[in-house]
């Protein structure tokens, strides 16, 4: 820089070396230009001086950071401790950087995912004038997904309809995404407006401590609700099936029960949101096909199990697989004399899917004739489960039917029907079933738990 100024100053003087005019002009530029190089080296100065004086002040504060000390023990374990510091501070960083990739991997997985053809099972071909729409209200549920299944697998055009109060998606998640299938979050209590041929009335709770749980909402779904399905079957001329039950029958009187029989039921017991629910969406059906010309077809369906069945849901066959899977005291309330009569859940899609094809409009039971006390169905779920779990009777719940069996003379002879599956062939599927569940729910479980208990999540919260 000094040496580009200086021959500066020479051109200058040359250039005016003509007159003392131009040499007077150069004697001030150069003087100038001195001028400059030295308040220059005076501000370098003072920049050095105010660094060193800085350097003298860090290592003052250090010192009383650190102050001398003789023990030299001490001190290298100070250092020791800034070393370890200065190295957890960057895993926590690298750490970051990593949960930063794996979130950007997770979304590149889910894009992968949403852009691979999903697999579903294997569907048959129907053209527009065999394949149907058909709504199924509650088919989330645990008779309404096999119902779905089926279906399907046959080629229809399936519309699910479910405010998911016992349903669940996992049900029919191995539908979502097909061509054929929608999904629809609604409450039949609301009206709904769409077009379909078919109509399959399945919502509603049907295990004791489900529809006990909100009795005027059992009732509300099978008196409201059945009104807006027979109005929506009106507007559009579907055909409508109503899944009602057995506990129309009530306590019977009458063994075994025909579909003439008109019913043994307290009004105002803890049973009578269902049992009186299901009387009257019957009682519905009857007056919109006498009065509104619709078609209507009523299924009676009697205790029913079988893969999807709802854990907690208080039923005999659930409780009772749970008890010994757990090897828990297997209870049986009353004296365990009274009895049922149990089918698989496939017969009985069978039998609604037939009952809907067929011309017939009375009600129509759909059951398993082979009748089993309570007790000696505890000891056919001890023996297929195994396990050191005991039988005890315990209080008998109010109102409980103390026999029911169906008379199924008019599907055999009507819809050429009957039950297929052997209990025990039936029981084992079952079986099986709750074993995964509760598998999975115990990993789900012991995932939670280290979650909770993990030292990031209690140094995060105040």
């Amino acid at each position: 820089m000094v040496f580009v100024c200086k021959e500066a100053a020479a051109t200058i003087i040359t250039m005016m070396s003509a007159t003392k005019k131009r040499l007077k002009i150069a004697a001030v530029v150069t003087i100038v230009l001195g001028l400059i190089y030295l308040l220059r080296f005076l501000n370098n100065t003072s920049l050095i001086s105010r660094s060193s004086t800085s350097g003298q002040q860090q290592e003052e504060e250090q010192q009383r950071q650190w102050p001398p000390t003789e023990n030299v023990q001490q001190r290298n374990l100070q250092l020791a401790y800034e070393e370890q510091h200065a190295l957890f501070e960057a895993q926590q960083l690298e750490m970051k950087h990593t949960k930063e990739q794996l979130v950007h991997l997770e979304e590149q997985i889910r894009s992968l995912q949403a852009s691979t053809p999903r697999k579903y099972p294997k569907v048959k071909y129907l053209n527009y004038k065999n394949r149907k729409r058909i709504l199924i209200t509650g088919g989330a549920g645990f008779v309404g997904s096999h119902l779905v299944d089926d279906l399907m697998i046959q080629g229809h055009e399936i519309i699910v309809v479910d405010n998911f109060f016992t349903g669940r998606k996992r049900n029919v998640e191995h539908w979502l995404g097909h061509e054929n299938f929608e999904l629809i979050h609604h409450d039949i209590v609301n009206p709904l407006f769409i077009e379909i041929d078919e109509i399959y009335h399945l919502a509603s709770p049907a295990s004791p401590p489900h529809y006990m749980y909100n009795p005027v909402k059992t009732i509300k779904t099978n008196t409201m609700g059945t009104i807006n399905v027979l109005g929506l079957a009106k507007r559009v001329m579907a055909k409508v099936l109503i899944a009602s039950t057995s506990e129309v029958y009530g306590d019977p009187t009458v063994h075994p029960q025909p579909e003439t029989y008109w019913g043994h039921v307290n009004p105002i017991g803890p049973r009578a949101c269902y049992d009186e629910g299901k009387r009257v969406s019957e009682t519905l059906s009857y007056a919109y096909a006498k009065q509104e010309k619709v078609q209507v077809r009523v299924a009676r369906i009697f205790n029913t199990y079988g893969p999807r069945m709802h854990m907690n849901d208080g039923r005999v066959v659930s409780n009772f697989i749970l008890q010994a899977l757990r090897n828990e005291t297997i209870t049986v309330y009353g004296n365990g004399k009274q009895t049922r009569s149990f089918q698989y859940v496939s017969d009985l899609v069978d039998g609604m899917i037939a009952l809907m094809a067929s011309n017939y409009t009375q009600p129509v039971n759909l059951g398993n004739p082979v009748e089993q006390s309570i007790e000696e169905f505890a000891q056919i779920i001890k023996q297929l489960v195994g396990g050191p779990s005991e039988i005890k009777q315990t209080k008998a719940m109010e109102d409980d039917p103390q026999r029911r069996k169906p008379d199924i003379t008019r599907a055999k002879t009507l819809l050429k029907w009957e039950p297929k599956v052997p209990l025990e062939t039936g029981l084992m599927k079952t079986i099986s079933y709750f074993r995964n569940e509760l598998a999975r729910s115990d990993r789900f479980q012991e995932n939670s738990k280290k979650y909770f208990e993990s030292p990031d999540l209690q140094r995060s919260r105040p």
